[in-house]
């Protein structure tokens, strides 16, 4: 059965995707200007996306190597939403006229202070940080995870969601105040509360390894 789970995942991000794509042409587009190229909203679509497919991943890897249900269950739930959100932000920037990849480095548009920044490109005033993506899986710890098995496989995943999970919180309160666009606002919102959630119920089962 988890091998058909890639098709299901797929199917359910085509669906949502084709859904949101319809109601957001009528949210967004009806607004006198959209999010421009260094807008945040643009930055944040595209850096969220890869951060949710990379839990996604992981997600599915440690479907086939755990025996928990609660693993399992929650690893699916990880993936369903995290590919359907990241679906909903790739059709954003399609509606929004925007590439999906950019030239300007990972997380460039935190650097930005204040509100919206639809008109041009990130404020240049904004805080020096780090660029590399937050929470992000290296490829030394994703070769381990996927070497594990079991238990391990089961603590690695925790570990490793964790902290990605606390990264895409700090990425979607980031975003909040330098938006104005009640639909991003409302994906950054429940970004946040979903995964501070997911937080505290996985602190709970790596507890318990």
């Amino acid at each position: 059965m988890k091998n058909n789970s890639w098709r299901m995942i797929a199917a359910v991000g085509a669906l949502a995707l084709a859904v949101l794509a319809g109601w957001a042409l009528g949210s967004l587009t009806s607004r006198p200007s959209v999010p421009g190229e260094g807008s945040a909203e643009a930055g944040f679509a595209r850096d969220m996306q890869t951060h949710h497919l990379q839990a996604v991943d992981m997600s599915m890897i440690v479907r086939d190597r755990t025996e928990d249900p609660a693993i399992d269950q929650l690893a699916y739930d990880i993936a369903r939403s995290q590919q359907q959100q990241a679906g909903q932000m790739y059709g954003w920037l399609s509606l929004w006229g925007l590439p999906q990849a950019s030239t300007q480095p990972a997380m460039a548009w935190m650097n930005g202070a204040g509100h919206s920044t639809h008109n041009g490109t990130a404020a240049e005033d904004g805080a020096a940080m780090d660029t590399a993506m937050p929470g992000m899986a290296t490829a030394e710890e994703l070769a381990e995870f996927k070497a594990a098995s079991g238990v391990e496989a089961e603590r690695l995943y925790l570990e490793l969601m964790i902290e990605h999970h606390k990264a895409g919180v700090t990425m979607a309160e980031a975003l909040l105040p330098r938006t104005d666009i009640p639909a991003v606002e409302s994906l950054a919102q429940s970004i946040v509360t979903a995964q501070q959630s997911e937080i505290t119920y996985m602190d709970q089962l790596l507890s318990a390894r």
